[in-house]
């Protein structure tokens, strides 16, 4: 669907050239979730906004359905946009404009005929929910509802692929869970393709294929979404996942663990989660194994636990307690100070 291959962007400003991307390369597959993560400044919303050209690339090339969109003249690149809906953190409604309006406005300027117009838009306010506001202005709404109407608006273009700009960074716990629901079932029902950024990670453990981590412009990691979970790489995914576990352990009490034994971070996946492995271990073997942090949590398609646990024994008899855990289909990986 979309295969970006070393893609840079630079800004010149007063202070200098700034890299805002640098040689980003990654493909997100027709009818994913894909997600791009990272924290500000990493270059994730700059990333985004290449690849509807948005912004033009410095260097490299974004091809979207088979067709190499970079250097496309004016009137073919608005015809690959009209395919590409966006949604945005901000909402970008028309205060002075109804909901019907907000979503018809856009087709209008692209001459849809009006009874498809009609058509479309009572469509779409009935997938996210809204047919009931068809007439309310957004001073009207609440900031869910207005994030409702402006997916509605990028739906009723009909596009192929979804572009999702931090749309639920500005809003509640509870609103953010029923828009990631509604993105979810925008996927399953309708077949579109969705590419979002965002800085938390309870999103993309919600609804994402796949990940992409972003640091100072470049991606450190990617994978599917269950992978990062049970085995991350870089010390900033480790920090993103763990920030859905909660778990943090002081230095102190982590180097006066290993004195006596491994710390070890177990991840669990699927039908793994519902072994009893640690009573095994303690009943195989003279480690006593002592549990610190962890949890288990739904993703999008399986479910992932992972445990930060001591194993109080001998050298020797850990080891074999970890191989037996690794036999089991547990992923083990060592804990050092400052990995948590």
């Amino acid at each position: 669907m979309i295969t970006l291959s070393n893609v840079s962007k630079s800004f010149r400003t007063s202070k200098g050239t700034v890299h805002a991307i640098q040689d980003v390369s990654l493909e997100v597959k027709l009818g994913e979730i894909f997600g791009v993560i990272g924290y500000s400044g990493a270059g994730k919303s700059t990333l985004i906004r290449c690849v509807n050209l948005l912004e033009a690339p410095t260097s490299g090339s974004v091809v979207i359905q088979g067709k190499e969109v970079t250097n496309l003249p004016a009137e073919e690149l608005m015809q690959v946009r009209r395919k590409i809906g966006m949604i945005f953190q901000g909402f970008n409604l028309l205060k002075t404009a109804t909901v019907y309006d907000n979503i018809a406005i856009p087709l209008r300027l692209t001459d849809v005929d009006k009874n498809e117009i009609d058509g479309r838009v009572t469509k779409y306010l009935r997938i996210v929910g809204l047919e009931d506001k068809h007439d309310a202005y957004p001073s009207q709404l609440s900031g869910g509802q207005k994030q409702r109407v402006a997916i509605a608006r990028a739906l009723a273009q009909e596009p192929e692929l979804l572009l999702s700009d931090e749309a639920t960074s500005a809003l509640d716990p509870e609103t953010t869970e029923s828009i990631l629901e509604l993105l979810l079932k925008i996927n399953a029902e309708l077949g579109i393709t969705i590419m979002l950024i965002t800085h938390e990670m309870n999103v993309i453990q919600k609804i994402c294929d796949r990940v992409a981590v972003m640091e100072n412009g470049r991606v450190i990691e990617l994978g599917k979404t269950v992978d990062i979970y049970a085995q991350a790489k870089h010390p900033t995914t480790r920090r993103f996942v763990n920030s859905t576990y909660h778990k943090e352990l002081p230095p102190s009490l982590l180097q006066e663990l290993k004195e006596t034994g491994p710390v070890v971070r177990l991840s669990f996946v699927g039908g793994s989660t519902s072994k009893p492995v640690l009573a095994q271990v303690s009943a195989l073997f003279p480690v006593s194994p002592n549990i610190l942090a962890g949890g288990i949590i739904q993703l999008k398609q399986e479910k992932i636990g992972t445990l930060v646990v001591h194993l109080n024994g001998d050298p020797e008899e850990t080891k074999k307690a970890i191989a037996y855990l690794e036999d089991q289909g547990v992923k083990v990986e060592g804990v050092e100070v400052g990995d948590e």
